[in-house]
């Protein structure tokens, strides 16, 4: 990829002049779709690690001896690891070489996938999965901000509909694939992990030929890069130590012993350890003055319902088209589509809507509100229900997250600096994360118990003892009697029912703080240059830019570019703004 400077007189109209330690470029379409090409197939890379395996864990857990705690802590440890380290990698790629942190990524997703592969038992497969999960933060974090280093915000939107795109295309494929390989003669489960390796193989040479960007400014001299390295520690100890608690509790140790008050106080006490290093570092981890802008706090609030109420109700989807409804993993990747179609439809089309009007607000409302229709209908569920219903009541839920997820990331850069950008995008995702994990964790737990209740006293009308029935582990449908299988496909159809039940209410919670978002249109500049009579909502905390411009009256950052502009950009294909 090439890129030329852009004469002043060349830039578009809605964007302004940089301070001169900046470089102004002008990059067309076609160049910044072959920057995404490599980016878009790390993004596919992190997606299907975890869609490939998710039809493939009832026989995983099965295989390996493991139960529905097993079950649990394999999802858990991957959205655990990344989940922690996803504010590192967002902080460490405003500090150094972006494209190198990326290619990190990819390697270590690698070294952790073979070792899944190669995993005897189901403590193996935890720590590989754990392992994976570093690479996968890093390169779900990473994308983003490599995009918003060379897109602005207005254009961004457009953008985000191809990382919807491929997000639909990983969660789609991956079951299927994934259920293909557990099916197939000669091949089996453990090639689910091993088939992503070529793949990140491939990004890593598509990366190294396609991805060009400008190097880190240079530091004042005698100023060297300092990582908050205290502060990295704490963060991930207090995020560990509280998503373990809630991954234990009711399996390990009860909810109100001794151990689980232990952890709890822990947690706490390095959370609230991270919060004074980070108060007093000169490159915090997660800079506290972020959460000054009030669009910043309340779409990070809102990530933490959505991670709950997504990753908390649809990763046990696959146990109950795979149990509760006898499906193979192979048919239980189908039904997935129509989610995942409702999601792609929705992220492209509101994300091309978004960029030529640069307004966004109205689609997270609406996005919003699609999810907490979506879990409410899934909430009726159960093991009779008619396929095609559920797949209608997975549609609406896909099609509100499709408008949800990515734009509550675009309303946060867009009131970003540049500087901040990495810890700003992580920001997002890193809260994200930590609700999927509770959610997981908590309401897999939930699912564990009222499945025993259910199974312990279905079994008791048929005169059975759970030994006989197969015991506290994930069954078997195959080798059990047809009046047993039938209890645990009840069981499995009215628990599944009630994880989404549980749900709403943090998609509810969602939609209040979406709703209370102030709205300021997309800017069409790299970085935040706030024109005359424009404040930020944190001015005295946000950074700004040295301008040469003349003195002239700039475009209001909140006037949205004239259509013809959006046009422009499109068929003229040329995005201009400033990167460090």
């Amino acid at each position: 990829m090439t890129s030329t400077s852009a004469p002043p007189a060349s830039a578009s109209k809605g964007s302004t002049t940089s301070a001169p330690a900046d470089a102004e470029v002008a990059m067309t379409h076609r160049e910044i779709l072959t920057v995404l090409s490599g980016l878009l197939l790390a993004m596919f890379v992190a997606m299907l690690s975890s869609t490939i395996v998710t039809n493939a864990l009832p026989r995983i857990v099965v295989d390996l001896n493991g139960g529905e705690a097993g079950y649990t802590w394999v999802v858990v440890a991957t959205l655990l690891t990344m989940t922690a380290s996803t504010p590192i990698w967002g902080k460490l790629a405003d500090l150094v070489d972006k494209k190198l942190l990326v290619q990190i990524a990819l390697v270590t997703y690698a070294v952790g996938s073979i070792a899944a592969g190669f995993a005897p038992n189901m403590g193996s497969l935890i720590a590989a999965r754990a392992l994976t999960g570093l690479g996968v933060g890093g390169m779900t974090a990473l994308v983003l901000v490599v995009i918003a280093s060379i897109v602005s915000p207005r254009e961004r939107g457009r953008y985000s509909g191809y990382i919807g795109a491929v997000f639909a295309a990983a969660t789609v494929s991956g079951p299927l694939i994934g259920g293909f390989i557990v099916d197939a003669p000669g091949l089996g489960w453990r090639w689910t992990f091993w088939v992503g390796v070529p793949v990140a193989l491939a990004a890593l040479v598509v990366l190294q030929r396609t991805l060009h960007l400008p190097k880190p400014a240079p530091r004042p001299a005698g100023q060297k890069v300092r990582i908050d390295y205290a502060g990295a520690l704490l963060i991930v100890g207090g995020v560990s130590v509280l998503l373990a608690w809630v991954s234990l509790a009711g399996h390990q140790f009860g909810w109100g012993s001794a151990t689980s008050w232990t952890m709890i106080v822990v947690g706490v006490l390095l959370l609230v350890g991270a919060v004074v290093v980070e108060r007093r570092a000169a490159e915090p981890i997660i800079p506290l003055h972020l959460f000054a802008d009030r669009t910043t706090l309340l779409a990070t609030l809102a990530s933490v319902m959505v991670g709950v109420a997504m990753f908390g109700s649809t990763v046990y989807l696959s146990q109950y088209f795979q149990i509760a409804r006898g499906m193979t993993p192979t048919h239980a990747g189908l039904m997935s589509i129509a989610m995942v179609g409702g999601l792609l439809v929705s992220s492209i089309t509101t994300g091309r809507i978004i960029s030529n009007t640069g307004y966004w607000k109205r689609y997270l409302v609406s996005g919003m509100t699609l999810v907490v229709i979506g879990l409410a209908l899934l909430s009726t569920i159960d093991e009779t229900t008619n396929l095609v219903v559920v797949g209608a009541f997975m549609a609406v839920l896909g099609l509100g997250l499709g408008a949800t997820m990515q734009n509550l990331v675009l309303a946060v850069q867009n009131q970003t600096a540049q500087r901040d950008m990495g810890a700003a995008s992580s920001l997002v995702t890193f809260f994200r994360s930590i609700g999927g994990s509770a959610g997981v964790a908590a309401l897999g737990a939930l699912l564990g118990h009222q499945v025993a209740d259910k199974v312990a006293s279905g079994l008791a009308r048929i005169g059975v003892t759970a030994e006989a029935g197969g015991g506290g582990g994930l069954p078997d449908l195959a080798a059990l009697p047809a009046p047993v299988r039938a209890v645990f496909q009840q069981a499995y159809g009215e628990a599944s029912a009630h994880l989404f039940l549980v749900a709403v209410p943090f998609a509810v919670v969602a939609l209040l703080l979406v709703l209370a978002i102030r709205e300021v249109p997309l800017r069409t500049t790299l970085d935040l240059e706030p024109a005359a009579g424009v404040v930020p909502e944190s001015e005295e905390l946000l950074p700004t830019t040295a301008s040469t411009a003349p003195a002239t009256p700039a475009r209001d950052v909140t006037d949205p570019a004239p259509q013809e502009d959006a046009d422009a950009r499109r068929d003229g294909t040329t995005v201009a703004g400033s990167v460090r």
